[in-house]
């Protein structure tokens, strides 16, 4: 039996399943999306999902496919799919199955482009979301007449000029705008293309006000691991534990936040805010920017070297491991919360610090800390160095926890063999590639200097962190002695050595 409308029937309440009430069908269209992919159903359409079903927002989703690829599985649904959170809260195993029931139809761009012009002319709808990867907000000089436009600040363009002509430019008109795409200030950067795009299609200035003066474009951060459909064998045990066949099943983890720039108006349209913490409007998201960048992002550059050497290849395991935990814990709550470069309550990054804990202990997500390691030198520059010298303006002593770190991702850079441009290092005599940008200076490095030395000219390699990290008080001397105990005891001997 296929997920439908029809079906939905017949479909056997059970626990951990919820199954929509036919009456979120009749709700009226509030939300254009663009692009149909497993981040924007797993999180911004799991949270109009979940306000409608509490009679909070009261409106769907009307989605425009920008891909060439199938979209009948929407159709043969109607709109209706799976999504299976799986996770950890508060070190609680959570395993929810929601059937979703936000998204009233897609349409394809290419061929359905009038019916989304017609769109425009929906007084309801007053929301546009949209995420169509980093590469779709980038300036495209063309023709907004095109049915439809190449981009999407030209199909966006295109959109909001039909709007404006259907209400006559008038106030309440406007929209609110919310990219998703992982860029940053990208409400900014859209708004600036379709300004410019405008100008470009010379269209009268009375529009382009009625853009900069009746239209928000928030900035916004998204988070949420969101694997999308699993794996045959764990689909099928899924589908028969469900009791139906759904072709657009996505899994996610438990964790969410999606975090909005935006004022007490932006905070009334988006209403469906009010059913899930998850979802936080504010005037300044910087704080959620830096949380996830260091205690999510800094702690996973840390670690994915040292943990992987350690003999952990999931982050999971590293989490059920005493002595990593403890050590993890030691860098995250000591050092990294402490060393924040934004003034952020102590609260709140101790409870974002024990969410990361819990997302990375996951059992139903494999994490590959290898994975992680990929462009692992450009990570350590851009998320973990202004955490190591912030940490010197609180402090003389150089941070422990932060130079093991360190000397791990040292130790993760030496190769042992080299073929073509590709560069391998060496665990218990097995072979691991090197996905890095400067895996060729690490070879070389390691070639010709011996490991104490080696810091030293990694750590003063201006060219490489913008900074010479030698002239930190003791940092040299803290991985040199950290390196050459992983050298003479292990990885993770070292590590357990700390506890």
């Amino acid at each position: 039996m296929q997920l439908s409308i029809e079906n939905l029937g017949q479909i056997i309440p059970r626990k951990g399943l919820e199954i929509p009430d036919l009456k979120l069908f009749e709700l009226p269209e509030k939300v254009l999306q663009f692009g149909t992919g497993v981040l924007l159903r797993g999180l911004p359409d799991y949270f109009i999902d979940k306000a409608n079903k509490q009679g909070l927002f009261n409106g769907r989703v009307v989605v425009v496919k920008t891909t060439d690829s199938d979209s009948n599985a929407f159709a043969r649904q109607d709109g209706l799919y799976t999504t299976c959170m799986k996770g950890l809260e508060n070190e609680s195993i959570i395993e929810e199955n929601i059937i979703n029931a936000s998204i009233s139809r897609v349409l394809r761009a290419k061929s359905d482009w009038k019916v989304i012009l017609e769109c425009a002319h929906n007084m309801d709808l007053k929301i546009i979301i949209s995420n169509t990867t980093e590469v779709g907000i980038e300036l495209v000089q063309e023709d907004i007449n095109s049915e439809p436009p190449v981009s999407f600040p030209g199909k966006l363009l295109a959109f909001l000029y039909e709007r404006y002509k259907a209400f006559n430019g008038s106030e309440e008109s406007g929209m609110v705008i919310i990219p998703t795409e992982l860029i940053s200030e990208n409400g900014l950067k859209l708004k600036t293309i379709i300004l410019e795009l405008a100008q470009w299609n010379m269209l009268d200035n009375k529009f382009i006000r009625w853009i900069e003066g009746n239209n928000t474009f928030c900035n916004s951060l998204v988070d949420r691991i969101v694997p999308g459909k699993p794996v045959e064998d764990q689909y099928r045990g899924m589908e028969k534990s469900l009791g139906y066949t759904d072709e657009l099943l996505i899994i996610s983890e438990v964790f969410r936040l999606w975090a909005i720039e935006g004022d007490e108006k932006v905070k009334d349209i988006l209403s469906f805010s009010k059913a899930d913490d998850g979802v936080v409007i504010s005037a300044d998201i910087s704080k959620f920017k830096e949380l996830k960048l260091r205690l999510l992002n800094g702690t996973h550059t840390f670690n994915s070297g040292i943990a992987f050497l350690s003999g952990f290849n999931y982050t999971r395991e590293s989490i059920n491991d005493k002595a990593y935990l403890a050590f993890m814990k030691k860098l995250m709550y000591i050092e990294i919360v402490n060393a924040i470069p934004l003034e952020i309550d102590v609260n709140l990054k101790n409870d974002f610090a024990a969410k990361v804990l819990d997302r990375f202990g996951n059992p139903f997500i494999d994490h590959k800390w290898l994975s992680i390691t990929f462009q692992q030198t450009a990570k350590m520059k851009m998320r973990n160095i202004p955490l190591l010298l912030n940490h010197y303006t609180k402090q003389p002593d150089p941070p422990l926890y932060m130079s093991v770190c360190f000397a791990g991702y040292l130790l993760f850079m030496r190769s042992v063999r080299k073929s073509g441009e590709q560069y391998f290092g060496e665990r218990d005599g097995v072979e691991y590639e090197i996905k890095d940008d400067s895996a060729g200076y690490f070879f070389n490095a390691w070639n010709n200097y011996k490991p104490q030395e080696l810091v030293k000219i990694v750590l003063s390699n201006v060219a490489l962190w913008e900074i010479n990290l030698s002239d930190l008080p003791g940092f040299q001397k803290s991985v040199q002695e950290a390196l050459l105990n992983m050298l003479s005891l292990g990885v993770f001997e070292t590590v357990k050595k700390l506890d």
